[in-house]
């Protein structure tokens, strides 16, 4: 018996079959950090970087890359998302991001909520990297997933 279920008896890559599971909620939550200088954070508190808004583009950039997710992760299966939830806590060195995201369905949104955080970290460097050449982006993670059945 083959103990990982994206690789196939012969070890070729596999889309898991998820066709008798059963539907059940899906809840998912991930998290990560953008370390940033102090100038940087003061700018990004201000709404002086010149490229706009950060943290409002990186929530959206967030949420659009949870919904894209099977567009990038070339295994995971294509998901309808009832809800997702990007968040950014500006501290003094960094910026910190969740996620939530949730679905009925057949397989986890894990996959989705980690995309989300990953995407709006991104986000922040593209949009502070004229400013800013010591950024850092770590600490990416699940926090929770989570299955009900409905």
């Amino acid at each position: 018996m083959n103990s990982l279920s994206h690789v196939d008896c012969v070890g070729r890559a596999k889309m898991v079959d998820v066709g008798e599971k059963p539907v059940q909620r899906r809840v998912a939550r991930a998290s990560g950090r953008i370390s940033l200088a102090p100038t940087t954070i003061k700018l990004i508190r201000e709404n002086l970087i010149k490229k706009g808004d950060v943290l409002t583009v990186a929530q959206i950039a967030g949420v659009q890359a949870a919904k894209r997710t099977s567009d990038l992760i070339p295994l995971c299966h294509p998901l309808q998302l009832d809800s997702i939830n990007v968040e950014m806590e500006l501290g003094e060195d960094c910026v910190a991001v969740t996620s939530e995201v949730h679905c009925e369905g057949k397989t986890g949104v894990e996959m989705e909520a980690i995309t989300a955080v990953a995407a709006a970290l991104l986000s922040i460097y593209d949009m502070c990297k004229a400013v800013d050449k010591s950024m850092v982006i770590g600490d990416i993670r699940l926090i929770e997933k989570v299955k009900q059945n409905v």
